[in-house]
């Protein structure tokens, strides 16, 4: 295997000096936060594998090197649960700080489903994997014979659990096949504490005995020159606290889960990711001549039919709370979901792309940058600096800028490209961004962020 430190960037054509460095010193991070087999998302904050940063840290790594970004794969597939499902955390050894740690998840002690290697968390994350294994087959096309034919034995070797993956999610996440994958936590979303989930919390009363766990992200944060407005409040993670002890209780069983848990809901964006990773996965599948292709093609229709049942007029999304039946309409980013999912008709396809520049969003005169934010300025649920509340998040570009490369919107993906890169020349690779001050918020350098800028700027 070759360690990050040993790889080389590789470099847009023709990029001027500044994307250089720019390059370079993402590669730097990189092999900063590299263990080996897995690269931490943030040594301080997050010095664990997170599952979709792992997808984001892949496509990143494959501009260096294919092999290395397939082990990132390979080391959280290893972790994957006998039902499919991957967990939204694979601890490291000797990292005791972090809270919940798998002494309070304990899933090994508490159900047979629980892999033997590495403790997990008993959460998922949104399911890029599939798009991380395209990019990687991609970046392998101008290489070496002997490195195409190691990247697709690789991938053929990982095939079983991908489809596991993709599986678990269509029948245990899906029960009722209405095409939306359910979620049991904002932190399985992605998007933790977003407004989107603000009714849905407002539900969920913990128990009045139960003692919440030390917080040890304010801890990190604070070392960082970070502060608790960065982050959701005690009384928002009490009940995060609680959903996972409620999970526990629940025996880490997804049938008893959907039954019993006070947090279910059914997520648009992380079901347009997993319509857009069964595309990908179709075609790998395809090309190398695995089996599966007509199952995911399947999954991928199913799914962007629930997706766009929930679009209104404009083409923008909602999530569905699953306990009261209600659609949660919000003004966050999740609302783009059909971006990413495809499906609108050409009208509102045409309006979606409309809302996404206006001045509701991108295209805010106070933006120093016109990206994307977590949640819309006009929102009353705004905050520029709290996490998913309003800053911007260069994971979530690239993944808008993909879907609108994909979809052929090749002149608004350029525009975002551009902002994109402008702001993350700072070289800090923050974990987001105040979008009207540009300042870099939350843990730095953030792995996903300076992987998603190698990736933007070999294109």
């Amino acid at each position: 295997m070759t360690p990050v430190s040993a790889m080389h960037p590789v470099q847009p054509h023709a990029a001027p000096p500044s994307r250089h460095r720019t390059a370079a010193r993402a590669a730097y991070v990189l092999a900063g936060n590299d263990r080996g087999r897995l690269t931490v998302a943030a040594p301080q904050l997050y010095p664990h594998m997170w599952s979709w940063d792992a997808a984001f840290i892949a496509i990143g790594l494959a501009r260096l090197s294919t092999a290395r970004a397939l082990t990132e794969l390979e080391t959280l597939l290893a972790a994957q649960w006998r039902t499919g499902m991957v967990p939204h955390i694979v601890f490291t050894e000797g990292e005791v700080g972090y809270e919940p740690g798998p002494q309070r998840w304990a899933c090994r002690d508490i159900t047979a489903d629980a892999p033997d290697g590495p403790a997990t968390s008993g959460l998922i994350q949104p399911p890029v994997h599939g798009v991380a294994v395209r990019r990687i087959l991609d970046a392998a096309r101008t290489a070496s014979a002997a490195e195409r034919r190691d990247v697709a034995e690789r991938i053929r070797a990982l095939w079983p659990a991908l489809l596991a993956w993709h599986r678990y999610l269509a029948t245990r996440r899906d029960p009722a096949g209405r095409g939306l994958l359910t979620i049991y936590h904002g932190w399985e979303s992605g998007l933790d504490n977003s407004p989107r989930w603000d009714a849905a919390y407002a539900a969920v009363t913990p128990d009045p005995e139960f003692v919440p766990f030390r917080r040890a992200d304010l801890h990190a944060l604070g070392a960082l020159g970070g502060a608790a407005s960065q982050r959701p409040s005690d009384a928002e993670y009490a009940k995060y606290q609680w959903l996972v002890e409620e999970l526990r209780r629940a025996g880490y069983d997804d049938a008893r889960a959907h039954r019993t848990l006070s947090f279910r809901m059914a997520d648009v964006l992380t079901s347009a990711l997993f319509v857009a990773a069964n595309e990908e996965l179709a075609t790998v599948a395809d090309e190398l001549g695995l089996p599966g292709v007509d199952e995911l093609i399947g999954y991928a229709d199913r799914f962007r039919r629930g997706v766009v049942e929930t679009a209104d007029e404009r083409g923008f999304a909602a999530d569905v709370d699953l306990r009261t039946g209600d659609t949660v309409r919000t003004q966050t980013i999740a609302g783009f979901a059909p971006l990413l999912s495809g499906g609108l008709d050409p009208a509102r396809q045409r309006l979606l792309l409309a809302t996404l520049t206006s001045a509701d969003w991108c295209g805010h005169p106070g933006f120093v940058h016109a990206v994307p934010p977590s949640t819309s300025p006009s929102s009353p649920d705004f905050d520029p600096v709290r996490y998913w509340r309003g800053p911007q998040w260069p994971p979530m570009t690239w993944l808008m800028i993909w879907g609108l490369e994909r979809s052929g919107e090749q002149e608004t993906a350029l525009a975002l490209r551009e902002a994109a890169l402008d702001q993350l020349s700072d070289g800090l690779f923050a974990e987001y961004y105040q979008p009207f001050t540009g300042e870099p918020l939350g843990a730095r350098p953030q792995s996903w962020t300076a992987a998603v800028a190698l990736d933007l700027l070999a294109d």
